[in-house]
């Protein structure tokens, strides 16, 4: 399983029903914007990622540049020092 699949089975398991895929047409596309998530839905995919990957996401991380996309969340992910993979 790949980053991207976990946060898209989890948004499929939450919110989209198995659309998440079709849903995220581009990985740079904004999540808030296009309606993929909203900032509770934020909080909750952030605390599933803390306990799926065993890692501390530093709260002054959470912003736009840094979570409001695939794109952006996987590359944050990917650089974070804790990150040993799913």
């Amino acid at each position: 399983m790949t980053l991207r699949q976990l946060i898209l089975d989890w948004l499929d398991d939450r919110y989209h029903f198995g659309e998440a895929a079709a849903l995220i047409r581009d990985d740079e596309m904004s999540f808030l914007k296009n309606g993929i998530l909203d900032s509770l839905g934020f909080v909750q995919l952030v605390l599933f990622l803390e306990n799926r990957l065993k890692l501390k996401i530093d709260r002054q991380s959470l912003n736009p540049q840094n979570f409001d996309g695939m794109g952006k969340i996987l590359r944050y992910l990917e650089a974070h020092p804790q990150y040993r993979g799913v």
